[in-house]
């Protein structure tokens, strides 16, 4: 099957290179001139573990190839995917799907024959009904049929989760549509995953149900850690205690310093702004925004208390930036606050992360960046570990302690055992814990 994908971003790349290793033939299309020149050298504008062996093996085969020119791509196609970003729009919130709109429009007059246009990129609903009318209003006898297709894609795990999903949902309102869909997704009906076939608009709001879901039980642990720490229980424990059950699950119940990253953030305002739009309010998801964009401000309080006394011209090394490990994604990183609160306390701030420097050098200009966690912290009052990198899951604590000027270690991610980090001669601070010296540590999770 010839298939044609309109973005090579996260989505679209990813989509395109395990479609391509399933044996279809896809083509993907993207106006950056730059991006296209650079994937077709083997290059990869994001990081995602195993994808450029993808792109490369399905490239060598024929299979996968790449343009700048809408027309060339499509043609022939029998499905054209839609992949484009949905960022926020500034000022309100809303998903802006100018992108999409644009896109739907090239497609329309691009099309030379029978097609099915799928929106792959995460989008309110009716945005579909709107791609059809787009569709009927450039191209009103084109043989075409608009659907929804959300990604379910974890960063750092994409490949995984596109071969192996847990279910394809597939947003169709006419037989010859699913039917395409069928013949795409063939390939996976071996490892039976199961496909669901709704209506377009109720699989535009899976998506974002989905990712609103996932976004509270972060919001409410992390919640339940605050309590935790107020009144001497074990977070991780609490978290193991429920995530047995299996009506809750153990997925999605870490303690941190907040989510971040592409989907959660404006997945979870976007839903917001539709349901305002149909004076249907979710107070729910309201207030896990609120908490978590206050979790994120208190993170930074947290490390200025760990400093303990006049903060001003200490310095703290920052131990992984990016919001998750294994991708290089700093939208809407803990991080951020976090820098940005120990900066406007007069805090010097190093940082080490394995992936994430080139896309958080310009949001972060003050910060020094260290290609190792333990040329970071010498020297500093303070390291704070952010994100679970795998490099920062087995560090020498004892070597970090001596290269310090104060030995104290903040664990936003609770990789590390209390005692082990105190016997390696570290003051620890970590999250949903009993604190070591007895008493209750503040409530970080007040708004700043």
């Amino acid at each position: 099957m010839r298939i044609a994908i309109i973005g090579t971003g996260y989505v679209g790349l990813v989509s395109g290179a395990c479609f391509s290793d399933f044996g279809h033939d896809v083509v993907c299309v993207d106006k950056d001139e730059r991006k296209i020149a650079a994937l077709e050298k083997g290059v990869m504008p994001i990081f995602e573990p195993g994808l450029d062996q993808l792109v490369a093996r399905n490239v060598a085969g024929g299979r996968l190839s790449f343009t700048t020119d809408l027309k060339t791509g499509v043609d022939g196609a029998e499905a054209i995917f839609i992949a484009v970003g949905t960022p926020s729009r500034r000022g309100d919130g809303h998903a802006d799907l100018s992108y999409v709109y644009g896109a739907a429009r090239e497609i329309a007059e691009a099309l030379t024959g029978p097609a099915v246009i799928v929106t792959k990129s995460t989008v309110p609903v009716g945005t579909g009904d709107e791609v059809e009318r787009i569709l009927r209003e450039v191209a009103p006898e084109a043989e075409a049929w608009v659907v929804s297709n959300p990604e379910f894609l974890r960063e750092g795990a994409a490949i995984e989760d596109f071969k192996r999903p847990d279910r394809i949902v597939v947003g169709a309102e006419d037989e010859r549509a699913a039917e395409i869909m069928r013949e795409v997704y063939r390939p996976l009906y071996l490892n039976k995953a199961p496909i669901l076939f709704t209506s377009r608009r109720t699989s535009e709001l899976i998506k974002y149900a989905a990712n609103a879901f996932l976004a509270t039980k972060i919001t409410f642990i992390n919640e339940i850690a605050d309590l935790c720490e107020a009144t001497g229980a074990d977070v991780q424990d609490v978290s193991r205690g429920i995530g047995l059950d299996n009506r809750i699950g153990p997925k999605f119940l870490h303690a941190g310093p907040g989510y971040g990253g592409s989907c959660f953030p404006k997945d979870t305002l976007a839903l917001l702004k539709t349901s305002e739009d149909y004076q249907t309010p979710l107070r729910i998801i309201e207030a896990v925004v609120q908490v978590n964009d206050s979790r994120k401000r208190a993170m930074g309080r947290k490390v200025l208390k760990a400093l303990g006394g006049d903060p001003r011209g200490r310095t703290v090394a920052l131990l992984g930036l990016t919001f998750k490990p294994n991708t290089d994604d700093m939208r809407d990183a803990p991080s951020l606050s976090i820098v940005q609160a120990l900066e406007d306390a007069s805090v010097k701030v190093h940082a080490f992360d394995p992936e994430g420097v080139e896309q958080a050098r310009p949001m972060m200009p003050n910060v020094e960046f260290f290609d190792s966690p333990y040329k970071a912290a010498e020297g500093s009052d303070a390291a704070v570990i952010v994100t679970e990198w795998d490099v920062l899951r087995a560090l020498d604590l004892k070597r970090l302690a001596r290269l310090m000027a104060r030995p104290v270690l903040v664990d936003l991610r609770n990789v590390y055992p209390p005692e082990d980090v105190e016997a390696a001669g570290l003051a620890w601070h970590g999250i949903g814990k009993p604190p070591r010296d007895g008493g209750a540590d503040e409530d970080v999770s007040a708004a700043a």
